[in-house]
């Protein structure tokens, strides 16, 4: 990280500082290297010893977290000559992120956010992770609300922002898709004269001052298990990820960086990841996150890699849909029905919509009760789409599938 000084903190909280400078910063007392700002965020203060028996330089125990990780960030912004990409969007921002991050740097020193380090804490954490020679950051915004892109936007100040896509997420919080697209667009408002917007066909920009590129739906082929889009050979054959490829590259031409051959991208966890079962079977694991238009594109995914085999869909809620919840969980057991899903396992409250779609299943109340039924439910040689809302917790059911542990 750029050095800064100690006394930036001053009037933010209670600081123990044993030198006058550091050159990292970081909420997690574990993950402390020499030099390191530890700033105590929630139940931090408990852990303001470890982090200095950890080689913490100094501490900070914040009167205001938010705030203070935010001084930091700015700081460190605006010592930094590193062109910023910050990218947002209803669904696939993550991936995008992490596709965008893989063309980027085999030319240029790429400082990307990790997982979806995307709100108050994650956006302030990965602009403090620039270095001197930092060429390009990738951020990832989040939104729960109005206002919130436009506060991390204007402590980002990107020169290039990327919408994925609008649909509808977060509704409970922003009523409807009018509330997602005005949301989102607080990013383009925030972006200089002269910056760049990468956005979808229809998404409404009404600057001026500013390049808009939309991005249609893409050409893409299939070659030897690699999908080639924009001439570049991706290690994916999800059909979703092909727009998500299409925007990145995109971001990329407007970076004016090259488009490489061919590259492999490290998705982030439980995003469509793939292993296989007993019996020649196949575990889909997207329980990240979950909304309908998501929902949709996994199990029609679901349907292209099963092939012959059964197909077996567990899927908990979709959150924060607000009064439209239950329609949108009825359609959602409807697409699967449509798919040949042969039995579908419903978690949560909210999942009991998706039996009312016609598709042949059971419901449970929680993931507790899911893990009681994968034994009975799941067969060698099936085809298994996990997938739901981050909040429903089922990482445990793959894991369960897979004997693989789901700590972090």
């Amino acid at each position: 990280m750029i050095e800064l000084e100690t006394s930036l903190l001053d009037g933010l909280g209670r600081v123990d500082a044993h030198t006058d400078t550091f050159t990292g910063v970081q909420v997690d007392s574990r993950r402390i290297a020499p030099g390191d700002l530890f700033v105590a965020v929630d139940r931090g203060s408990e852990f303001v010893k470890d982090a200095l028996a950890r080689g913490a330089v100094a501490t900070l125990v914040p009167h205001d977290a938010f705030a203070a990780l935010a001084r930091i960030a700015r700081a460190v912004r605006e010592r930094s000559s590193a062109r910023v990409v910050a990218i947002t969007g209803s669904m696939g921002k993550t991936s995008t992120k992490d596709i965008l991050a893989a063309l980027t740097s085999p030319s240029t020193h790429t400082i990307a956010a990790e997982a979806s380090f995307n709100n108050e804490i994650g956006v302030p954490l990965t602009l403090c992770r620039l270095e001197e020679d930092t060429e390009v950051c990738i951020l990832e915004l989040a939104m729960r609300g109005f206002g919130q892109i436009a506060e991390l936007a204007e402590l980002a100040r990107p020169q290039i922002g990327v919408v994925t896509n609008v649909g509808p997420v977060h509704l409970e919080l922003v009523d409807s898709l009018a509330g997602v697209a005005r949301a989102k667009g607080e990013l383009i408002a925030t972006l200089p004269a002269g910056g760049t917007a990468i956005v979808p066909d229809d998404f409404p920009i009404s600057r001026d001052d500013v390049e808009v590129v939309r991005v249609g739906p893409p050409q893409s082929t299939r070659v030897g298990g690699r999908t080639v889009v924009g001439g570049v050979s991706f290690n994916f054959t999800a059909q979703h990820q092909i727009q998500n490829a299409a925007t990145a590259l995109a971001a990329l031409d407007a970076l004016g960086l090259p488009r490489p051959e061919s590259v492999d991208v490290d998705f982030a966890r439980w995003r469509g990841e793939e292993q296989e079962l007993a019996g020649g079977g196949l575990l889909i694991n997207d329980a990240y996150n979950a909304n309908p238009v998501s929902m949709r594109a996994a199990l029609a995914y679901l349907a292209e890699r099963a092939g012959d085999r059964r197909r077996v869909a567990i899927l908990g809620d979709m959150a924060e849909l607000g009064r439209t919840g239950p329609a949108y969980h009825r359609e959602v057991g409807a697409a699967a029905s449509e798919l040949g899903v042969d039995e579908l396992l419903a978690v949560g409250e909210l999942a009991r919509g998706y039996l009312d779609g016609g598709v042949p299943g059971r419901w449970v109340a929680n993931v507790h009760d899911a893990l009681r039924q994968v034994d009975e439910l799941v067969r060698p040689g099936d085809a298994v789409l996990v997938k739901a809302s981050r909040a429903v917790g089922l990482e445990a059911v793959a894991a369960a599938l897979t004997q693989i542990p789901t700590t972090t």
